[in-house]
C-alpha cells in the first residue's frame, strides 16, 4: 500500500470506550466495531509521511460479530484491523459511493486472503 515503513497506533478498548470517542470525535452516539483517525487527512500541520493514524478496536464488538459470522475472534481482530488501515490510506465506503465501497471490499478480500495464509492457518 505504498506505505513499507508507516507507523499506526492501536488501541483496543471495549463497547463503553468506543461509544464515546464515536460520540465525541464523530457525534455518533453508539457503540461500533472500529474507527480510524487518520493523520495524513485533513488541514492541520503537516505531518510526518511515516505517521498514518490511529485504529481503535471494541473488541466487545469483535467477540459478538465473531460469534454471530461463526468466525474465530482472533480472525475478526484482523480484519477489523485491516479495514481500518485502509481508511487510513484513503479507502472509503461510507462516503465515496458504491463504486469505491467495492474496489474496498475488494482489497480487503485479497489482503485479508494473504492474512489468512500467512497469520491465521487452520
Amino acid at each position: 500500500m505504498a506505505c513499507p515503513d508507516a507507523e499506526l497506533s492501536i488501541l483496543l478498548v471495549d463497547d463503553e470506550h468506543i461509544r464515546e470517542i464515536n460520540r465525541d470525535y464523530l457525534q455518533r452516539d453508539r457503540s461500533t466495531n472500529v474507527i480510524s483517525f487518520a493523520m495524513r487527512e485533513g488541514d492541520g500541520p503537516e505531518n510526518s509521511a511515516d505517521l498514518l493514524g490511529d485504529v481503535v478496536i471494541s473488541t466487545e464488538t469483535a467477540a459478538r460479530d465473531a460469534a454471530e459470522a461463526g468466525i474465530g475472534y482472533r480472525d475478526e481482530l484482523y480484519f477489523l484491523l485491516l479495514h481500518g488501515i485502509l481508511h487510513l490510506v484513503g479507502y472509503d465506503h461510507e462516503r465515496s459511493g458504491e463504486e469505491e465501497a467495492r474496489r474496498m471490499e475488494e482489497r480487503e478480500q485479497e489482503i485479508f486472503a494473504l492474512i489468512k495464509a500467512e497469520f491465521l492457518p487452520t
